[in-house]
């Protein structure tokens, strides 16, 4: 009875008037963390972690409220007892702590849909022990949690002991997800090192970390870390079995990144499908094609099969491009007019340079192959070819050069003799001419 006492003398307080003056002092202490929020937000860059993307929704907005609720209540506990501040202390920790766990699995785990069941199961544990604390009711929950007990491979265990375990796991996961989207992300914004460098050294502190962390939190849970061992195996067992393509696509992924065969910014060809890598995860490869389509590819079909890659030694790629001109054209003062017109273009390489061939005779005029390089195909290669086949027409209009249409010869036999005399014979209007 003492703990719904305490809670009914605590809400007798709340009506009295120095609460007044509490929630006066409340509002003061949310108004200047909420100046001090947007005071330091910056302006031009990604706010992260600390602010959120509107300022109240980070983490620095509820931890200075808290930080500032409890010097209030500290100096104001010797002049007035105080009841509103005993009520927003618990519910500003409970909205830091929910606001820590939320961001950290959003900046770990940005595309997962997981994350919005997980952010509402924390968010759910967290009031629920919020509401208990300020009520009184916790201590009467632990200790009912404490006689509550059962043995696990002879030992006793209560359940007051896992939930603790587990609180103290969670905490420990959080610290560890946040400490390595953290050097992760400085990692990849480090432009001195290259970027499949700093890919897979990103992906291998994240795993290290996540590892620690794992056994840390089993620990703490107060499972001990010998039992692993038979965990081990039957993972070992089920890699073995049922998870190979899994082991071997995380294999290959940093197989990939390590040796530099394929690099995030490369145009290459796999299964008939051509584009740009976007991403090289430690699973799969993201490539792009140029009319905007993905193509999520597992890291063992870029290493087991073959893979074209048009920009892994050097850069530079040809193009080629066919035009035809009539016969009788004079060629040897059209050429360097078609190269100097693609030269001039702001894509195509002056070295190595464009190249004109008269590659065929055709039926219907002279066909000439135009050869051209470009250094960026990660642009595109349907825009530089119409600039140059525009440049081209450009050049054959003003020199006057006809593009030829298909010519066909048709040749007229001459028709036999009795057939012409036939036709002169017969008088005229009589062929055909029916009874009157």
């Amino acid at each position: 009875m003492s703990e719904v006492d305490s809670f009914a003398e605590l809400l007798a307080a709340m009506v009295q008037p120095a609460a007044l003056l509490e929630l006066l002092v409340l509002a003061a202490c949310l108004g200047l963390a909420w100046g001090l929020t947007a005071r330091l937000r910056p302006r031009d860059a990604d706010p992260g972690l600390w602010f959120g993307r509107r300022g109240y929704d980070g983490v620095l907005f509820p931890m200075l409220a808290l930080a500032l609720a409890l010097l209030a209540k500290l100096a104001l506990r010797s002049h007035l007892p105080v009841a509103v501040f005993q009520l927003a202390v618990p519910v500003l920790a409970s909205l830091a702590l929910i606001r820590v766990s939320v961001r950290v699995l959003q900046a770990a785990f940005p595309a997962s849909q997981l994350v919005r069941t997980l952010e509402r199961s924390l968010s759910w544990a967290v009031w629920i022990g919020a509401v208990l604390w300020m009520t009184g009711l916790l201590p009467v929950v632990l200790s009912e949690a404490e006689s509550i007990s059962w043995k696990i491979g002879g030992s006793p265990v209560s359940l007051r002991s896992l939930i603790e375990g587990g609180l103290s796991a969670v905490a420990v996961m959080l610290l560890m997800l946040w400490l390595s989207s953290t050097l992760e992300s400085r990692m990849l914004r480090a432009s001195s090192v290259n970027l499949s460098v700093r890919k897979i050294a990103a992906n291998a502190t994240r795993a290290v970390l996540l590892t620690i962390g794992l056994l840390v939190a089993l620990s703490a849970a107060g499972i001990p870390l010998g039992a692993l061992s038979v965990l081990g195996g039957a993972v070992g067992v089920g890699i073995g079995l049922g998870l190979q393509k899994l082991a071997a696509n995380y294999v290959s992924g940093f197989v990939i990144l390590a040796e530099r065969s394929l690099r995030i910014g490369d145009v290459v060809k796999v299964d008939n499908f051509e584009g740009r890598i976007t991403d090289i995860s430690t699973r799969y490869t993201v490539i792009r094609a140029s009319n905007g389509r993905e193509s999520i590819v597992p890291n063992e079909m870029m290493i087991t099969q073959r893979v074209e890659n048009c920009s892994f030694a050097d850069p530079h790629v040809a193009l080629n491009g066919l035009v035809q001109v009539a016969y009788g054209t004079d060629l040897d003062s059209l050429i360097p007019r078609l190269v100097e017109a693609m030269v001039a273009l702001p894509r195509v390489l002056s070295d190595p340079a464009p190249a004109v061939q008269l590659s065929n005779f055709g039926a219907d005029g002279l066909e000439l192959t135009l050869i051209f390089w470009i250094a960026d195909m990660e642009n595109g290669t349907g825009n530089v070819r119409s600039s140059v086949n525009l440049a081209v027409l450009k050049v054959l209009n003003a020199a006057g050069v006809q593009i030829p249409f298909p010519q066909r010869v048709v040749h007229a036999l001459p028709a036999p003799a009795s057939d012409a005399r036939d036709a002169v014979s017969k008088p005229a209007g009589i062929e055909g001419a029916g009874p009157a």
